[in-house]
Parts: C-alpha cells; sequence; structure tokens
C-alpha cells in the first residue's frame, strides 16, 4: 500500500532557498505541527544569526524578524512545504525585565518540550566561551525530550586550529554523561568553515521518519 504523500520524507532542502514564514511568541501561534523542523538556539553573542544567513548564503534572512519590539519572537524560516529552519531568539537579555525573562524562559521550554516536529536543536556557542549556564539549561530541556542536540563551536577563525581543536576535545568530554545525543563541530560564519558537518546533520535530521509520522 502506498503511503499518503504528506507522510513521505522529503528529500534533502535546499538552504539557499529559505524563506521567512512567520514569527511565534508562544507555541500555540507556531505554524502547524506538522513535518521537519531544526531550531537554532544560543546566546545573544554566539553568532546565531551570522550562522543562518551563512548556511542560507542570505546575508538578510535572519534579520528580518530582528526590528524593534520582535526579538523575544520564534522565527520559522521554510525550506519546503514540510521544512523549517527555526530561530530561538539569543537567550541572556541583559535589559529585558525579570519578568518577562521568565515568561520567555517558559515558552522556550515549552516550544523544546512539546513541539512534535522539532527533530533537532543546534546550540550554538562562541568557541571562547563554551557551556554557558543557560547553554546547559538548553541542553537539559532538549535531552529530557529525547531530541539530539547539535553545538556548533562558533567563531572558530578567533583562535589558532590547534587551540580551536582543544576546546572541541574538552566540549565533547564535557558531554560525555548525554551519550550520542550531543555531537560537536567547529563552524566560522566569516570563513563559511562547517557548513559540510552542519548540512550533513540538519539532512540527516529532516529527511527521517520517526514513529507516529504515518500515523
Amino acid at each position: 500500500m502506498i503511503e499518503p504523500e504528506h507522510v513521505l520524507a522529503p528529500t534533502a532542502p535546499k538552504y539557499r532557498g529559505a524563506q521567512f514564514l512567520t514569527s511565534a511568541a508562544k507555541l500555540s501561534q507556531c505554524p502547524p505541527d506538522v513535518g521537519w523542523e531544526v531550531a537554532f538556539a544560543g546566546r545573544s553573542n554566539a553568532g546565531k544569526s551570522s550562522a543562518i544567513n551563512s548556511l542560507t548564503d542570505n546575508k538578510k534572512l535572519a534579520k528580518t524578524s530582528k526590528t524593534p519590539g520582535r526579538t523575544q519572537l520564534i522565527n520559522f524560516f521554510e525550506l519546503s512545504d514540510s521544512q523549517r529552519l527555526v530561530d530561538l531568539p539569543g537567550y541572556g537579555f541583559a535589559k529585558v525585565p525579570i519578568a518577562v525573562k521568565r515568561e520567555w524562559t517558559k515558552q522556550l521550554e515549552n516550544y523544546l518540550q512539546n513541539r512534535q516536529c522539532l527533530r533537532g536543536l543546534i546550540l550554538l556557542m562562541d568557541i571562547r566561551h563554551p557551556l554557558q549556564p543557560f547553554d546547559h539549561q538548553m541542553l537539559n530541556w532538549a535531552l529530557q525530550a529525547s531530541m539530539p542536540v547539535h553545538i556548533l563551536l562558533t567563531k572558530a577563525d578567533k583562535l589558532s586550529r590547534g587551540a580551536a581543536g582543544t576546546v572541541v576535545l574538552q566540549v565533547r568530554d564535557a558531554l560525555k554523561p548525554f551519550g550520542e545525543l550531543t555531537s560537536v563541530q567547529l563552524f566560522s560564519a566569516l570563513k563559511h568553515d562547517g557548513h559540510k558537518a552542519l548540512t550533513a546533520v540538519l539532512d540527516a535530521w529532516m529527511t527521517q521518519m520517526q514513529e507516529g509520522d504515518a500515523g
């Protein structure tokens, strides 16, 4: 029996065709919970927008939703009818009231743990300042939902090759308790280094079938 077309695993996405889809302040405002999504998260200074723009070869893509008043929204970029990249706002807002931070933390956790079409999390860390407290919180949220996390050590061009390699080993060692759900790579948006490794992870996540997809 031929499965319905909407449950067939799609082909690898074309990242250069990414287009802004919509923004959401909470889970109930997100697009329909179907298909394949991968979310990008990181501290405000981790280079998240630069990484997304470098990946999609569009310098303005991740800035589409960065107008004043929209910085705390979940932003969706469409790759195909069933595949999306999701830009989570940079955490660690220095000048945001505590009540706002708490509400966003609540919505972020709700998205990560309850969004059924979310297939993985790309967690970006400045290679010079990896594994900050909120990075650990993001890891714990994702892994509580048994969601794979791929870490981009961004701004790798700021360190020598040897020093960068040492950080990779240190981060991998720190993540051993999480087992096979985590992976790590170097990335430089400035040098456009790391695209091949990143797209390999994204392609795998956004073309795989999971239990329940056909039902």
